[in-house]
């Protein structure tokens, strides 16, 4: 039997019908595809015309996968139209008041910190020494002979220990005490041997708490509610002392802190009231302000009695470290009250000298 190509000559017929039947229908097979890949071509979605041209091949299709849905449009266009006129709890990570009064969680329950600035004045200067207390001719201290120096030195000692607070340590009570000194370092005149010309003792019992609010951009870190004794530990004429209710409120927007506090002294009788006039000199209440830039800051405090026009302000710079924590510290004060002893005394000083801490 003959073969063609090694095929049997009765299936040659059978091929060759097969092979002609394919050549025949090439054409319309092509004529029915352009159209539908002209309808593939125009799809837009990339998936759907995928499948589309699948299809016309006769490869199977997988099912397109859902696309993501990116949340931040939605996310921004709340934030966007989000108030910002309404009391909330802002982001506290940063918060100035936070170390200052241990409002981290994570601080001890039982803690001790620096409280007011805790500072040594290698030098102060006044532009008006205060020497009438100190007269021996108005049952003064001083011996005859001795004098007061216009340049001494002064420092002050001030911390805190917490008593209780809370779990999330955002309420706390505190006992407190500070000590301002102001000592005649460079006097060697007559029999005054350098001592001190006046100390301050203050002790304080405080309620505070983080209210943690803001509005537009500035929170509301602090409330305090103190009972607060100060005194000079001195009797007869030098004698002078205070009792008052404080009450302060603690403020920060970005490196700016403000604290207002208002106060109400106890009324004394007249038979023990050592300066019945110091309302007159010291007002109601005082507004420090502290701008911190750079690991250094500058701070203002003024306060007043609108009704007397008699009050003081108060200026200061610490710099940045200087020796381990020790920072440079400058201090200007005009008015009335630097201390006790001089609380209806008007006077300007100047001191530079060497601190731990600011009051925040």
């Amino acid at each position: 039997m003959p073969l063609y190509f090694g095929l049997p000559t009765s299936t040659v017929p059978a091929a060759l019908v097969v092979a002609l039947l394919l050549a025949a229908s090439a054409p319309a097979r092509s004529q029915a595809a352009a159209p539908a890949m002209a309808e593939c071509v125009g799809i837009d979605n990339d998936g759907e015309r995928l499948a589309c041209f699948d299809r016309i091949s006769g490869r199977a299709t997988r099912p397109a996968a859902a696309p993501k849905k990116d949340p931040s449009p939605a996310i921004g266009a709340a934030a966007s139209h989000a108030p910002d006129t309404t009391l909330a709890a802002p982001d506290s990570s940063g918060s100035m008041y936070d170390p200052a009064w241990s409002f981290d969680a994570t601080t001890p329950r039982y803690d001790v910190t620096l409280y007011a600035p805790n500072y040594f004045l290698f030098g102060r200067y006044t532009t008006a020494l205060n020497t009438a207390p100190y007269d021996p001719q108005g049952g003064g201290v001083l011996a005859p002979g001795s004098e007061l120096d216009s340049t001494e030195a002064a420092f002050q000692l001030s911390f805190k220990f917490r008593l209780w607070t809370t779990d999330d340590r955002r309420w706390g009570v505190w006992a407190a005490y500070s000590q301002q000194s102001q000592w005649q370092l460079y006097n060697d005149s007559g029999n005054a041997s350098r001592p001190f010309r006046e100390t301050n003792y203050m002790p304080e019992l405080i309620l505070s708490h983080k209210p943690g609010l803001q509005w537009q951009g500035v929170q509301w870190n602090l409330f305090n509610f103190a009972f607060n004794h100060q005194s000079n530990g001195r009797s007869d004429t030098i004698s002078r002392s205070w009792n008052r209710l404080i009450t302060s409120f603690g403020f920060e927007h970005q490196n700016l802190g403000v604290l207002a506090r208002l106060w109400w002294r106890i009324p004394e009788s007249s038979e023990t009231d050592d300066n019945p006039t110091i309302s007159d000199y010291y007002g109601w209440g005082d507004l420090s302000a502290i701008y911190k830039w750079r690991d250094q800051s500058v701070s203002v405090t003024v306060r007043g009695n609108p009704s007397t026009g008699r009050g003081a302000g108060q200026l200061t710079w610490t710099t940045v470290p200087l020796l381990g924590p020790l920072r440079g510290y400058v201090k200007i004060f005009s008015g009335y009250g630097e201390t006790l002893i001089d609380y209806n005394w008007n006077q300007s000083t100047f001191g530079i000298g060497l601190t731990l801490n600011d009051w925040l």
